[in-house]
C-alpha cells in the first residue's frame, strides 16, 4: 500500500498529471510493497522442524485413517510400505515411518493434538496443509472406494486446516479425476477409454466445467501447477523425499490441460 501511495505521488509531481500518478502507483504496488511483503527463505532450523513435522503428522494420521473403519487393510499396508519404498527412506527412518503409523492406530491417539501442532509448525503455507490432505486421501481410496469413516475422519482434518466444506470436496472430486485420468493410461501414455470420458476427466481434473473459456481454463491450470510445483513445496518446506506425490500430481494436471487444448483445436 505504501509502494503505491509513493508511486502515484511520485508519478504526478513528475508527469504532473493522472496517469503518470497511477503508473507510478502500479511501478511502486510492483517494486515496493511486493517486496516487502515476500516471506523471506526459511532457515536450516526452520526447514528441518517443518520437514520433521510434515513426516510425523503423515504417517501418524495415514495410521489414524486406515483404523478409521475398524481395521487397517492389506491394502493400507501396501500402499503405506510403497511410499515408504519411493521415498527411499533409510532403515531407521523407515522404523520411525513405521512407529509413527502405529501410533496413529493406537485407542488413545489424540488426532486434535497432532493438528493443532501441524498448524504452529506448517500452518503458514496452505500448499503443505494441501499435500498432507492428498496423501491421506490417496490412502483412504487405496482399496478403490471412500468410506463413511474414512470420509468423515478427512473431512475433520480438511476443516482443522481450514478448509471449508465445498473446498474440500471440490478437492476431493478434483484428485479423484486426476488419479482416474492417470489409471486410463498405459504403457507410453496412450489413453485405452472413450474420448468423452478421458475429456470429462481432464476437465474434472483441473475442476472445471467443459463450457469454461480459454483463459479461465489457463487460469486453473496455473494455478493448480502452482500449487503443485515440487520446488515451490520444497521451498516451503516439504521433505524432498516426500515430493513424489506432488510431482505426480503436476503430471497429471498437465497431462489433462494438454488434452483438453488438443481437443480444442
Amino acid at each position: 500500500m505504501i509502494g503505491k501511495i509513493l508511486g502515484f505521488l511520485f508519478g504526478t509531481l513528475l508527469s504532473r498529471n493522472l496517469l503518470g500518478g497511477l503508473l507510478g502507483a502500479l511501478f511502486g504496488h510492483f517494486f515496493w510493497d511486493k517486496k516487502r511483503n515476500a516471506k523471506p527463505p526459511l532457515s536450516d532450523e526452520q526447514r528441518q522442524k517443518i520437514q520433521r513435522n510434515f513426516f510425523e503428522t503423515t504417517f501418524t494420521l495415514m495410521g489414524h485413517l486406515a483404523k478409521a473403519d475398524g481395521r487397517v487393510s492389506e491394502t493400507e499396508i501396501a500402499l503405506t510400505e510403497s511410499l515408504m519404498t519411493k521415498m527411499g527412506l533409510t532403515a531407521e527412518h523407515r522404523r520411525d515411518a513405521i512407529q509413527l503409523f502405529k501410533q496413529g492406530t493406537s485407542a488413545d491417539f489424540v488426532i486434535a493434538q497432532t493438528l493443532a501442532q501441524f498448524q504452529q509448525v506448517c500452518g503458514a503455507s496452505p500448499n503443505l496443509s494441501q499435500m498432507l490432505l492428498v496423501y491421506l486421501v490417496n490412502l483412504a481410496m487405496a482399496d478403490g472406494q471412500l468410506d463413511e469413516q474414512e470420509a468423515r475422519v478427512l473431512r475433520h482434518v480438511a476443516g482443522q486446516l481450514g478448509f471449508s466444506g465445498f473446498a474440500f470436496e471440490q478437492l476431493l472430486r478434483m484428485l479423484n479425476a486426476q488419479h482416474a485420468f492417470r489409471s486410463g493410461y498405459r504403457d507410453q501414455g496412450h489413453y485405452q477409454k472413450p474420448a468423452i470420458d478421458e475429456l470429462q476427466l481432464a476437465y474434472q481434473a483441473l475442476g472445471v466445467e467443459p463450457g469454461v473459456s480459454d483463459a479461465e481454463l489457463k487460469k486453473a491450470y496455473r494455478k493448480l501447477m502452482s500449487e503443485y510445483h515440487p520446488d515451490k513445496l520444497i521451498g516451503q518446506g516439504l521433505p524432498d523425499d516426500m515430493v513424489k506425490a506432488a510431482t505426480e500430481r503436476a503430471q497429471e494436471i498437465q497431462a489433462a490441460y494438454d488434452l483438453i487444448k488438443k481437443s480444442r483445436r
